[in-house]
């Protein structure tokens, strides 16, 4: 029965890529280089609340499908950043974050690139936490002005996490070995073909710690977190959302409407201010749930087959703001 539906589903997928070949007015697979249009959700006023979706783990890598290559979250986020900041119009951005985090240095850049388009546009930026904010999604929240966390959002894991692959029972097992010649002692230090020395584990915790300490201090810095709270903090666990807005970690408990309604009033903005988004095509009841930016632009479906859960193809061995257990299914 599982032959026959593959045997189907590569029968269905070939005629579709013939179909798409021989008729050129239809596109089965839209490009990524499509330019990202603005559509308006709600509103008729000239200044505008831009909505950014930040969904998933967060990575500077394109993401490489069975038929085409998408563009990395961090790609994604500061593409749309760009936009909104040579638009005038745009007084406020809603970031609406559903991250359990991701790689350390994607994680800094978007942080980095979120306090940069404050500086230049003196647009005012919230956050609004969905499901989870965790990790990396809660390290891009300390830019802004204002945290919201869904009433049912999971937060926190303040920390950082080194995550190498280790296969050296599988090759006892099985017969296999690898010679290394190298240069110096350390040159290949976290390889998965044999485990790591007493040296090597304390240099790995070392830089682990730095990673995390630096987290920790711009957690402490930027929602103003006193020692005890900071040492709180630093056990890296997540929290509920009403124990996130008890330890300060987040401003206020509410639905993703308050959020751009708190992001009007911070703003001066008028309640028929435009909420409006970037997508490469049009949507049919368009609301402010929707978070496809990166997948449309065609006539017809989107159709991609991919063979790893999107969290086994993204992480790969190095330093994480992530907690990992959130990545687990998706």
């Amino acid at each position: 029965m599982n032959m026959q539906k593959t045997m189907l589903l590569a029968v269905v997928v070939i005629s579709l890529i013939f179909i798409g070949c021989t008729a050129p007015k239809i596109r089965l697979f839209p490009s990524q280089a499509d330019p990202l249009r603005e559509f308006t959700l709600e509103g008729k006023a000239d200044q505008k609340i831009l909505v950014i979706p930040v969904r998933g783990v967060i990575s500077d890598t394109p993401r490489e499908g069975f038929v085409r290559t998408r563009p990395s979250l961090v790609q994604e986020v500061v593409s749309q950043l760009r936009l909104a900041e040579d638009d005038k119009k745009v007084k406020a951005v809603v970031l609406k974050i559903n991250s359990p985090g991701g790689s350390v240095t994607a994680s800094d850049i978007l942080f980095n690139e979120i306090l940069t388009f404050k500086a230049r546009s003196g647009a005012t930026v919230i956050v609004a936490m969905m499901g989870v904010a965790a990790s990396g999604g809660y390290y891009i929240s300390l830019p802004a002005d204002y945290i919201f966390a869904h009433p049912t959002t999971l937060t926190g894991s303040v920390g950082v996490i080194f995550l190498r692959p280790k296969v050296t029972g599988l090759m006892e097992k099985i017969g296999v070995g690898v010679e290394v010649n190298k240069s110096g002692i350390n040159k290949d230090m976290g390889m998965p073909y044999r485990s790591a020395t007493a040296e090597e584990k304390k240099i790995l915790q070392i830089m682990t710690d730095r990673l995390g300490i630096r987290f920790v201090d711009l957690a402490a810095k930027y929602r103003n977190f006193d020692p005890a709270l900071t040492a709180k903090i630093a056990t890296a666990r997540v929290y509920l959302a009403q124990e996130a807005l008890e330890l300060g970690m987040v401003d206020e408990i509410g639905y993703l409407d308050q959020a751009i309604t708190k992001a009007k009033q911070l703003a001066d903005l008028p309640d028929n201010a435009r909420v409006i988004v970037y997508r490469r095509t049009e949507y049919p009841d368009d609301n402010i749930y929707n978070t496809s930016t990166r997948y449309g632009g065609g006539d017809l479906s989107v159709i991609s087959v991919d063979l790893l859960p999107d969290s086994l193809n993204q992480l790969r061995t190095g330093f994480y703001y992530l907690w990992p257990v959130a990545t687990l299914g998706d």
